[in-house]
């Protein structure tokens, strides 16, 4: 198939260009390289299978001959999204938007959208459920990100309702592996990094709020067994790791298994509007996707820190 993927050059969009790559698909990355990094992608140019467009979804894109596309154009970790609050909004309204409207110009094409498990915002409800409509301040420093994916969620939506498009949305829930920004001020690189580099590492809050991590390769998986899928299921669907632990639990176990940091654990005042607790009911996901995730925390984390180390050194 021929298959766009925006956002192709960061994080989790560098490995589903790999993954469709390696199937044998023809796939076009775009990226702004607002947050995206080319060294992501240096060994996939020498494919002539793939190919990179540097554009920003906020303007509409002209491209003909799609079969699918998967929409993962957004900064992600909040010190990226919070950088420019506006200019994330358009990306996840205005850029989905646009991402629809050529999905029609290509013979209404299937179109999966990267929704986050930050649409419950600060949940009520543990673990969350799809049918949970969240906890979300409207007008916090977070919202740029969490009500720009809700309002990306309701376009695709009526895009489904008044079209008919085949769309697909997935949730998708705190992920961690290789390619990953050391400094994108996400708390599995931050924990990583600092233990690498013998600096304190940084707990805002006591450590007692919850997360849920799930390793790249179980998300990628997910992905792409939802855009596959046949049975007209739309979603929204969570993917993620239903392993729950605090935030404390994770910093222990990355100075465990970096036996040679001399990091010490320091605790800073949380954020505004940070959530308290967080984890994937993924009910919906093992019954319509038959998917559910395979790795451990613990064995992600090797080959992440492995990873880490190059990175560092």
């Amino acid at each position: 198939m021929k298959i766009l993927v925006t956002g192709g050059a960061g994080f989790i969009g560098s490995h589903l260009c790999k993954r469709l790559v390696d199937e044998g698909n023809e796939v076009i990355c775009v990226d702004n390289f607002y947050t995206g990094r080319k060294k992501n992608i240096e060994k996939l140019l020498e494919s002539d299978k793939f190919s990179v467009m540097e554009h920003d979804i906020i303007n509409p894109l002209e491209i003909t001959g799609l079969d699918r596309i998967y929409n993962l154009a957004c900064p992600a970790s909040p010190p990226a999204y919070q950088k420019d609050p506006v200019f994330t909004w358009k990306t996840s309204v205005i850029g989905v938007m646009n991402m629809l409207d050529l999905a029609r110009k290509n013979n209404n094409c299937r179109v999966l959208q990267t929704s986050t498990s930050e649409v419950y915002g600060d949940p009520l409800e543990h673990p969350q459920k799809e049918s949970y409509w969240g906890n979300v301040n409207p007008i916090g420093i977070r919202s740029c990100y969490d009500e720009g994916k809700r309002a990306s969620e309701t376009l695709i939506v009526d895009y489904f309702r008044k079209f008919d498009l085949p769309v697909r949305i997935i949730r998708i829930f705190n992920t961690y592996g290789s390619n990953m920004d050391p400094n994108d001020g996400r708390v599995v690189s931050n924990f990583i990094v600092q233990a690498l580099s013998n600096q304190d590492i940084t707990i805002y809050g006591d450590g007692s709020q919850t997360r849920s991590f799930q390793y790249v390769d179980d998300l990628i998986d997910g992905m792409l067994k939802m855009m596959e899928n046949n049975l007209g299921f739309i979603g929204p669907v969570n993917i993620g790791n239903p392993g729950e632990f605090t935030i404390k639990e994770l910093a222990e176990i990355v100075l465990k298994m970096i036996l040679e940091s001399k990091s010490k654990i320091v605790f800073k005042d949380i954020p505004k509007d940070d959530p308290k607790i967080r984890k994937p009911d993924i009910t919906l996901a093992k019954e319509k996707l038959s998917w559910e995730p395979l790795i451990s925390l613990e064995k992600g984390l090797v080959q992440t820190i492995a990873y880490f180390r190059s990175e560092v050194e």
